[in-house]
């Protein structure tokens, strides 16, 4: 297990030093605009000049990604050079991330225990009423974007039926009740997958020899179902669940946004629209570690649920 965990990590490394490369690239190889977007469209270019080499832009792009790979290594992300002026990354980035993380958890709170419910009772009975019910739930909301979600539920519980807040930013505070459409809008998004996937696995497990077995034993159902059918079902689902972080980060771009919640992807949103490079890079980075970490803790407890992988 240990091999494997190292060879992961190994992995996990690589591949965020590729992109890394591939973001410094793509947002580094015009530092002209940048010059721009800190002193605006009226500077001179003479000024532009001087405030590239001061910073240290007119060295070659691979002197310049060395020395931010060093300053990351170190902690360093830089300095917002639009949005925040002055400030660092990290103190820039730092809340927005716990709110994220804060949002993020109340949906995979939400999420996980009624996608798992549903896709259970959905795979117990193959074809039943409830396994068409649950599977066309899973379709519409799955097919429904965020961007679309979002309003919606705004216009029905803001405007028509004023239950909550229309907007999250937490600007005097944190306001719980302004919470609940943000949640709403991401676990309807989410919840199709692992529901689906949840079913798909609980149907497959239910047909087994060792289920049609225990169900000839006389064993009570239920019993069958909580003993031998769920440890398995859920093995696949598990990685599922994992993978939704990924699917999490893209989404918050677009709800936060739609609900002015101060998290991660408004920041990102932020930063992509002023021009701020390191808070664009800084964002890049954690979303792609956010995606392979979850990747290593999805195939760690995969072999940890999944005994024929760690005996094989």
């Amino acid at each position: 297990m240990l091999v494997f965990i190292a060879r992961r990590m190994g992995q996990m490394i690589l591949v965020m030093l590729g992109v890394s490369v591939l973001v410094f690239a793509m947002l580094e190889v015009n530092v002209d605009n940048l010059a721009v977007k800190v002193l605006g469209p009226y500077s001179s270019q003479e000024s532009r000049e001087i405030w590239l080499q001061e910073n240290g832009f007119n060295r070659p792009m691979y002197e310049r990604y060395v020395d931010w790979i060093g300053e990351i290594a170190t902690g360093d992300l830089g300095k917002s050079v639009t949005l925040y002026k002055g400030q660092t990354v990290v103190a820039v980035m730092a809340p927005r991330l716990l709110n994220t993380a804060i949002l993020g958890g109340l949906v995979m709170a939400v999420m996980v225990p009624i996608a798992l419910l549903l896709g259970v009772l959905a795979g117990m009975k193959e074809g039943s009423l409830l396994d068409r019910f649950v599977s066309t739930f899973t379709i519409i909301t799955t097919s429904i974007p965020e961007y679309a979600t979002g309003p919606m539920l705004i216009v029905f519980f803001v405007y028509l039926i004023p239950l909550f807040p229309g907007t999250a930013a937490m600007s005097s505070g944190w306001d719980w009740s302004a919470m609940v459409l943000p949640v709403i809008v991401l676990v309807l998004y989410d919840i199709g997958y692992v529901a689906r996937m949840t079913r798909a696995s609980m149907a497959e497990v239910m047909t087994t020899h060792y289920i049609r077995t225990a169900r000839l034993k006389g064993l009570p159902f239920g019993r069958i179902i909580v003993r031998h059918a769920l440890r398995n079902a859920l093995i696949a689902p598990f990685t599922v669940i994992m993978l939704q972080l990924n699917w999490l980060l893209s989404g918050v771009v677009v709800t936060e946004a739609i609900f002015a919640y101060r998290g991660f992807g408004k920041l990102l949103l932020d930063a992509s629209l002023s021009g701020d490079i390191f808070i664009i890079e800084a964002c890049c980075l954690v979303a792609v570690f956010v995606a392979v970490g979850s990747q290593l803790i999805s195939d760690i407890g995969y072999r940890f649920l999944n005994p024929r992988l760690r005996f094989g």
